[in-house]
């Protein structure tokens, strides 16, 4: 990632999660939670979480996780990363500061890869969000899981309006507000509505050496859970 994507993260990790909860009503938990069991039901030994920031989905993943489960944590942000090393619920996790174009794992390692709402930040780019997922890919084990938990497009005119003007208005100024940080929940709203629908990042998935993609949709198609396989 970027420079600037990593000092926007870095200005407003101190905060990050009481942010995300205001702005989302709450509903970012249970987004979480679905996600999370979504994920946890394939199994598996080894699991990683990239682009994990204050670690808000691994606590979920790792209350989900087996008792011979191995866990790996990472993101870019060292401030981000910092937050997430202190919760008590991850004390068994591996912590990574690592970035996710160029992850230090090795080929087929991991029975499972998950993401949360990072994915939209890595790129507006469709090629270049393929070369992102291809890097989560090659980390994968032949039959493991890729999950992604993000922000989507409603199918509704009026509900996207609505979503939209909601990102534009509210996300901006709650977040600044509440974070101190300017620039921060200013590129954040800038993102979200420039994401792909749930459709088109279901065809990135399946470009970028996925198979068996599948995706679910939440709260009137504003949030968007996909599931793929190496």
């Amino acid at each position: 990632m970027s420079k600037g994507v990593l000092k926007v993260f870095s200005e407003v990790a101190h905060l990050y999660e009481l942010v995300n909860h205001v702005l989302t009503l709450g509903l970012d938990i249970p987004w979480r939670k679905r996600a999370a069991q979504v994920a946890a039901s394939g199994g598996g030994t080894l699991w990683l979480e990239v682009c994990s920031g204050t670690g808000d989905m691994a606590v979920s993943l790792q209350k989900l996780a087996g008792p011979d489960t191995k866990f790996v944590v990472s993101d870019f942000s060292l401030p981000m990363i910092s937050r997430a090393s202190e919760k008590e619920e991850l004390r068994t996790a591996t912590i990574s500061l690592a970035d996710s174009q160029q992850l230090p794992f090795h080929d087929n390692t991991f029975d499972l890869v998950v993401i949360s709402f990072a994915t939209r930040n890595i790129t507006p780019n469709r090629l270049r969000l393929a070369m992102f997922l291809r890097e989560f890919h090659r980390v994968l084990k032949p039959g493991g899981r890729f999950i992604n938990l993000e922000t989507s497009q409603p199918s509704s005119t009026p509900i996207r309006i609505a979503f939209r003007f909601y990102t534009k208005q509210v996300v901006k100024l709650v977040g600044r507000m509440i974070s101190g940080s300017k620039t921060g929940y200013a590129y954040l709203a800038h993102t979200v509505p420039r994401f792909f629908n749930a459709e088109a990042l279901s065809s990135i998935l399946y470009e970028s050496g996925f198979s068996e993609v599948k995706f679910v949709t939440m709260t009137f198609g504003a949030v968007a859970i996909h599931r793929a396989v190496k």
